[in-house]
């Protein structure tokens, strides 16, 4: 990226939105260890496969640890990550295929969990490090690499998908945005349990949808972003639930509980109820 740090180049292709996503992450982490004190590399970011993964050479100068994991497994990674240093800030980075399909299965249990850790999934609608292949959030009927006759699956919303697993805190954001875009991943890290931030970060390449998203006037296409309303109460799931049933995609917090206990937080008062035991009780646990 520089003459500075020439090891981290990022392979992206000109204008991709996770430029924009990388700069809101460096804006959210930067603020936040000026904030409490504590050096950057206190602060761990889990990438998958793809091009998201790039994210984990993040900065010029101190960087975050970072793990690059395998397809699909960024919060099992994670979850071990936190379970062994709960002290330590912990930032998934995923894409919506790497996170939603291969990935999907571990979302709910997590969700269950309340594990706590802060999840920023950049949401292109293709595979687009593999050539954009369709993936989940593929609009049905689009012609693809791997559907050349149209999406035959209809598309996930990975919103209602988050709030009807039990997610604690749900925000959704635009890459073209940074400033706005970090505030909703401060947020998400500062929440106690488990937070998502979906992001829109179209692929320049395969499925160019900045159009789409901005608008453009001159062509009488209207934004598909809309800004959450000032009014919403994001601790009323209903609330949430009926604010996803608009058309096009919303900018800002959706759902949060801040009512409900981390899993670190329950870990911690269980131990509580635990009688240590000593070196010759344990050892006698092995004698049969």
């Amino acid at each position: 990226m520089s003459k500075k740090n020439p090891e981290y180049d990022f392979k992206w292709c000109p204008g991709c939105g996770d430029f924009g996503v990388r700069r809101a992450l460096e804006f959210a982490l930067i603020d936040r260890i000026e904030r409490s004190g504590q050096p950057m590399e206190n602060n761990v970011v889990v990438a998958g496969i793809g091009c998201s993964g790039n994210l984990v050479h993040l900065l010029e100068g101190p960087q975050p640890y970072g793990f690059h994991g395998i397809h699909g497994r960024t919060l099992p990674v994670a979850m071990g990550v936190k379970m062994g240093r709960p002290d330590l800030n912990v930032v998934v980075v995923a894409g919506d295929g790497d996170f939603l399909s291969i990935g999907g299965e571990h979302i709910a249990p997590q969700a269950a969990r309340n594990v706590d850790f802060c999840a920023v999934v950049m949401d292109n609608g293709v595979y687009g490090l593999t050539k954009g292949q369709s993936s989940p959030t593929t609009k049905f009927g689009t012609v693809t690499s791997s559907t050349p006759y149209g999406k035959i699956e209809s598309s996930v919303n990975p919103l209602e998908l988050y709030l009807t697993l039990g997610v604690s805190f749900i925000a959704s954001g635009f890459s073209g945005q940074p400033r706005q875009l970090a505030n909703l991943i401060t947020q998400g890290m500062e929440h106690d349990g488990f937070a998502i931030i979906q992001v829109q970060s179209p692929c320049t390449t395969y499925n160019d949808t900045f159009e789409a998203l901005k608008g453009n006037a001159k062509k009488g296409i209207e934004p598909g972003l809309w800004d959450v309303p000032e009014d919403h109460n994001p601790s009323d799931k209903g609330a949430a639930y009926s604010l996803l049933q608009r058309t096009g995609v919303p900018v800002g917090i959706i759902y949060k509980d801040a009512s409900r206990p981390s899993l670190q937080q329950l870990v911690e008062a269980q131990w509580g109820k635990v009688k240590p035991k000593t070196v010759d009780e344990l050892l006698d646990t092995f004698q049969f």
